[in-house]
């Protein structure tokens, strides 16, 4: 019985004296309580005469102050089209100036932007207008094999007989309104301009009045992701999930208002709406777009020209970058950080991007977009080897379990497992989708559920 008894304590003894895959991620920075409309508002107060935005390829350069002007112009124009809080307005677009405004000016007013991928065809365009339920949706020219135009009179040829937002479409029963942006005119549709002109029939006051009403837990994005099987899901996020998420993640770069940000990751992706655009606006730093898609003799031109400070993008970005045959040309010696995440990141192009690139402080981001989307985030003051080799440590506010997916349990360090999140930064839910959600988030609300979905590293 003795040895019995020992045997047991011993076991205890080690059991107590494990150390599990648990992290939480402190911070006395608080949460910011804040909606992001509220937001912007005070980044302008701070930094009226900064210039916030330039879209190279459009000719723009924004300063906070005519960059918030745009932007309640455009809230003004959707709040006269009749859109009210929690309705759904799509945006297809590759990168313009016209799909940041937007972003911000639904935020205001309590609209749901729902991000559609340019790339997505007729049959998954239909999916998410009506899986969402959308009322409006804003569009893009034509570019490369997408004509945007074409294909939604396809979905919707009610349009070359209605005037514009009173469509009344089979296949789309929910859309009424769609918006082009650009001044060419076409049968049942709004321009940019039509938008723009309507909301001189708003306001200030009733914008002012509108905003008022919103609450930081607010939904404010859906972004479809594949996540596990079938079709795409709507993921939820609100206010409080992405402006925290781009606040902290812009904090662990050191962003401040003199930073020049270089953006050629896609805005309908949470990559650039979040790290990139609230990244920079919860800091008062510059947003730069080189193009509408991804180039990479633009980029190295944007970071050369316009001096910048911090460049984002996937790994394969990266890679076109060092091995474009006029890399060398370009002055780059202004970089000083950014984000590398979306894909795993090779340790050898880490370690070129920080020599070759200038980006000493680079950081690597993990998590999905069901997470808002940033769990971990390297630092820039960790040692060489976690910086290149590891996704990190635990954001702020975010706890940080590795479980066994068989069983549900935590595994201890150094064994392999499933990443799982809770907190702040954690969706409201999928979409229209109780089932789904349910089977996402565990009643503790850890996400993902280890008996429901497969973790996808650095889907972000």
């Amino acid at each position: 019985m003795a040895t019995t008894h020992m045997n047991s304590s011993t076991a205890s003894t080690q059991q107590a004296e494990r150390r599990w895959s648990y992290a939480s991620g402190t911070s006395e920075i608080p949460l910011l309580g804040l909606t992001i409309g509220d937001l912007l508002d005070q980044t302008v107060d701070r930094y009226p005469d900064r210039l916030a935005c330039i879209a190279r390829h459009q000719g723009i350069r924004w300063t906070y102050r005519e960059f918030q002007t745009q932007i309640n112009q455009c809230a003004k124009g959707l709040m006269q089209l009749g859109l009210q809080k929690g309705q759904r307005a799509g945006i297809w677009s590759p990168n313009r100036i016209e799909w940041v405004v937007t972003q911000f000016a639904a935020a205001k007013i309590g609209v749901i932007l729902v991000s559609i991928n340019p790339a997505y065809r007729l049959h998954e365009l239909e999916y998410a207008l009506t899986q969402s339920g959308c009322t409006a949706l804003l569009i893009g020219p034509a570019f490369k094999t997408s004509n945007y135009t074409q294909m939604i009179n396809d979905l919707a040829p009610e349009l070359a007989i209605c005037e514009a937002g009173v469509l009344k479409a089979a296949r789309l029963p929910q859309l009424t309104t769609i918006i082009r942006f650009g001044d060419d005119r076409w049968p049942g549709m709004y321009t940019w301009g039509d938008l723009l002109k309507l909301g001189n029939q708003v306001s200030d006051e009733q914008l002012a009045m509108r905003q008022r009403k919103q609450e930081f837990d607010d939904p404010v994005s859906i972004m479809y992701t594949s996540g596990t099987t079938g079709a795409p899901k709507g993921a939820t996020l609100s206010h409080h999930n992405i402006l925290n998420n781009g606040y902290f993640t812009g904090r662990l770069q050191k962003f401040t208002h003199e930073d020049r940000v270089c953006i050629p990751v896609p805005l309908y992706h949470i990559f650039g709406t979040v790290i990139a655009n609230l990244g920079c606006v919860t800091h008062g730093a510059t947003m730069i777009y080189s193009s509408e898609v991804f180039e990479p003799l633009t980029v190295l031109q944007t970071v050369h020209e316009e001096k910048c400070t911090v460049l984002m993008g996937v790994p394969t970005m990266f890679i076109a970058l060092l091995d474009h045959p006029d890399f060398a040309k370009y002055d780059l010696s202004t970089l000083r950080t950014g984000v590398m995440g979306g894909a795993p990141c090779p340790v050898e192009v880490m370690k070129k991007v920080k020599t070759l690139m200038h980006m000493e402080e680079i950081t690597i981001c993990f998590g999905m977009t069901e997470t808002g989307p940033v769990s971990t985030q390297t630092h820039i003051d960790s040692p060489f080897e976690k910086q290149v080799g590891t996704v990190g440590q635990a954001h702020p506010h975010v706890e940080i379990k590795v479980i066994d997916p068989s069983t549900g349990r935590v595994v201890p360090i150094g064994e392999p497992g499933e990443v799982c999140t809770r907190g702040y930064s954690v969706m409201l839910g999928y979409w229209d989708n109780r089932i789904a959600t349910m089977e996402a988030i565990d009643q503790a609300r850890w996400m993902p559920r280890a008996t429901s979905i497969s973790w996808v590293a650095l889907r972000i």
